[in-house]
């Protein structure tokens, strides 16, 4: 038998780690405190209604194609894809929607009709921004990011200055066009990195390229079919899945972590992999002495934001909207003040609405509609069942006026999810949602390490340490930490 290994959390990145580790020849056994796997991308059912609890954007096909295609496997194996078009619908105003082809001779088109000459810069930027997903991927997003060495070659320092490391996305946008709306549809996939775009580098343009050439795609089922697919995967290489096993402690003598303990058992351990939340792991699960960073550093860390969630099932087929849908018609530079320069709960918030069961009728009963609303909002915020309501209501009235239909008194079915909800649920430092932004102070070396300088045997994946937020870095993460186990080990 291989070493003993616990892999804590079941999300993205821990079956990941957990499968690439199996794969490798090591005897993993996966904990999850909740009742299903899946992290943040579980799903729950009610009343006939299937929602994904998290990720809604399918983008980067390949990242997920080439983790199946590491054990021989295909994504189609175990999901149908399907490509939207549009890709998804921005409404800046009551009558004023743009719909975002995902043919590119009609993207173009569609920068013509904004702005007369935007047709030759988007070909130009977005080949910039395939230069830097090809790099950014191939050099960066491996690489475990120990220390400023591994970026010290000359070809990656030539490709820093290449891939915009030290210019902001906003500048960069700025130089290319000049039509607001053109520069909101292209700062908008940065969100997602959980920072402003005048705090994110320009190589994350690298987002438009996924976004714009790769395509926004669907797993027919729900995203939590990649879930299912990622669990049968690892249950085939020998994984054990144990739920409902919330950890409370990591037992370390002599700087060598030997147990893991649940509530109700002891796992003995070889190797450790946190992949649930890196400052719980961190601050509740070890010892004081056992811990790399202090209370202070996590302070001074900027969080990807949290979110307010509603889950609504609606008695009725609703008009005027596609599968994703981003309600951009209030200031978008004032919204981005309230999550990261002065939090607070933002007077006028943009917001996202997903209504799957236009593309896939299995996630609601026959004439209803699945819908999902997200309202990004800081970290650490005071979330309490009034504020919910009102950002509700605020939300509601505003999807009704644009979409110009009643919706609220066809609601059959209800649910919100918001900080208080993260933090119990995946012990979310601040209630975030997202993980730890990609600012430039916190990418690649500068981030969170994913392996522990005091315990010798324990190692960290997920979206707070490298490459960083959102699903296919937290799959490369699980990879990542599996090579770098294997090395040591």
């Amino acid at each position: 038998m291989g070493k003993k290994t616990i892999v804590i959390g079941s999300g993205f990145a821990g079956l990941s780690a957990a499968t690439n580790l199996a794969d490798k020849g090591y005897d993993v056994t996966l904990l999850e405190k909740n009742a299903i796997p899946g992290g943040r991308a579980r799903k729950f059912e009610a009343e006939g209604f299937v929602f994904d609890m998290g990720p809604s954007w399918y983008w980067m096909p390949d990242i997920f194609e080439r983790y199946f295609n590491r054990f021989g496997k295909s994504a189609s194996d175990y999901y149908e894809l399907k490509r939207l078009d549009p890709s998804y619908t921005i409404f800046f105003g009551k009558d004023d929607e743009m719909h975002v082809p995902a043919n590119m001779q009609e993207l173009e088109a569609m920068f013509e009709r904004y702005e007369a000459g935007s047709s030759k810069n988007l070909k130009k930027f977005l080949a910039e921004a395939e230069y830097k997903y090809r790099v950014g991927i191939n050099e960066f997003v491996f690489k475990p990011s120990h220390s400023i060495m591994e970026f010290a070659d000359w070809r990656v320092i030539k490709s820093m200055f290449r891939l915009q490391m030290f210019q902001s996305m906003s500048s960069h946008v700025r130089k290319l066009f000049k039509h607001k709306q053109l520069i909101e549809l292209l700062e908008f996939p940065v969100l997602f990195l959980g920072a402003t775009p005048e705090n994110t580098p320009a190589m994350y343009s690298l987002m438009n390229y996924a976004d714009m050439a790769l395509g926004t795609w669907y797993p027919m089922g729900g995203m939590h079919e990649i879930i299912k697919g990622m669990v049968s995967l690892a249950k085939e290489k020998g994984v054990q899945i144990k739920l409902n096993q919330e950890v409370k402690q990591i037992y370390v003598p002599n700087g060598h972590a030997t147990k893991v303990i649940t509530q109700d058992t002891e796992y003995d351990a070889d190797v450790i992999v946190g992949a649930a939340d890196y400052h719980h792991v961190e601050q509740q699960l070890l010892r004081p002495e056992h811990r790399r960073y202090n209370a202070q550093y996590w302070a001074k860390r900027t969080m990807a934001p949290s979110s307010l969630l509603f889950y609504l099932g609606v008695n009725k087929k609703l008009k005027n909207l596609h599968h994703h849908n981003l309600f951009f018609d209030e200031d978008f530079t004032q919204h981005a003040i309230d999550i990261y320069d002065q939090p607070k709960w933002p007077e006028k918030p943009l917001f996202y609405t997903c209504v799957p069961s236009i593309t896939d009728p299995s996630v609601a009963p026959e004439g209803h509609e699945n819908v999902f609303l997200l309202v990004p909002l800081a970290p650490g915020l005071e979330d309490t069942p009034e504020m919910r309501e009102k950002y509700f209501n605020i939300i509601m009235d505003r999807l009704e006026n644009l979409t110009g239909q009643e919706i609220r008194k066809h609601i059959v079915y209800k649910r919100s999810f918001a900080h208080k909800d993260f933090e119990k649920d995946y012990h979310a430092f601040r209630g975030n949602a997202y993980g730890l932004a990609n600012t430039l102070f916190q990418t690649a070396f500068l981030k969170p390490k994913l392996k522990s300088k005091k315990v010798k045997n324990l190692y960290y994946t997920g979206q707070l340490t490298t490459p960083g937020p959102g699903v296919p870095p937290s799959l490369i993460s699980g990879e990542v930490v599996a090579n770098e186990i294997a090395k040591r080990f």
